[in-house]
């Protein structure tokens, strides 16, 4: 199937901002984009008009416009699983007194779709939008250990195994071997391996058809949270993750 320039490239420019690179001189895009100022100027002119890029009249330099924020609305609110999992991301961040998320797979990334902060959570790195590398996380864990194994290597195929910390999985072998702890464990851990001092407990959530849909997830500083009350939150997560996956419909066709 063919690919149309001149939407490939708007989407690129999209592409070009996020939560560190909020705007950008036209300058810039153009050599980002490897493109000449004045197809640059063509393409977000448009994006300008329909709202998906915005210009900064103090400085006359671009950036997301809110049309992206409302259409991004319509996909959270076409989850489902958001509105089931909020009452249980309240409850554990309320017991625990950490910060619980939802977490969705997307391509090879898990993308955080929710999440509720406890009295105690001082973790900020995660916020909704944010997308979360699978090798290195206790819910990109999740997220993938329970599928099919031709899904597993097909998520895999080409994956980059790079290095966050001194705790990073960094190969393939490594990884395979850590989901297989998570299957026989039934929740994942991420061990100071995407954030130094940072460690988390996920569970999957699966639905009717025996399918991971999303993962829920606790995070916890090394620093307030020891090893046994890490394993009485993992209990009380795994709680939550069955009674959320019944919700989806998970066991119905295994009775």
């Amino acid at each position: 199937m063919p690919i149309i320039q001149s939407v490939e490239r708007a989407l690129r420019i999209l592409d070009l901002f996020d939560e560190h690179t909020t705007e950008l001189k036209i300058t810039d895009i153009s050599e980002l984009m490897g493109l000449h100022k004045s197809t640059i100027h063509s393409l977000l002119k448009t994006l300008q008009e329909y709202g998906y890029i915005k210009q900064n009249s103090e400085n006359g330099k671009y950036g997301l416009g809110m049309k992206l924020f409302e259409r991004g609305n319509y996909v959270i609110q076409s989850l489902d699983i958001r509105h089931i999992a909020k009452k249980y991301l309240v409850d554990l961040s309320l017991k625990t007194g950490q910060t619980a998320h939802l977490v969705i797979l997307d391509g090879k990334e898990g993308v955080y779709v929710d999440k509720v902060e406890g009295p105690m959570a001082v973790i900020l790195y995660s916020r909704i939008g944010r997308r979360i590398p699978l090798h290195c996380s206790a819910v990109g864990k999740a997220l993938i250990a329970f599928k099919k194994e031709e899904e597993i290597q097909k998520v895999l195929n080409g994956y980059d195994y790079f290095k966050k910390t001194e705790n990073t999985i960094t190969n393939k072998a490594d990884f395979m071997l850590e989901l297989e702890k998570v299957r026989t464990r039934g929740y994942a851990i991420d061990n100071q391996e995407n954030e130094p001092g940072v460690r988390c407990i996920a569970v999957p959530v699966r639905n009717n058809e025996n399918e991971t849909i999303a993962a829920i997830s606790l995070s916890t500083l090394v620093a307030r949270v020891d090893e046994t009350q890490l394993e009485e939150f993992a209990a009380q997560l795994k709680a939550v993750g069955s009674e959320l996956s019944e919700q989806m419909g998970f066991g119905i066709l295994l009775r």
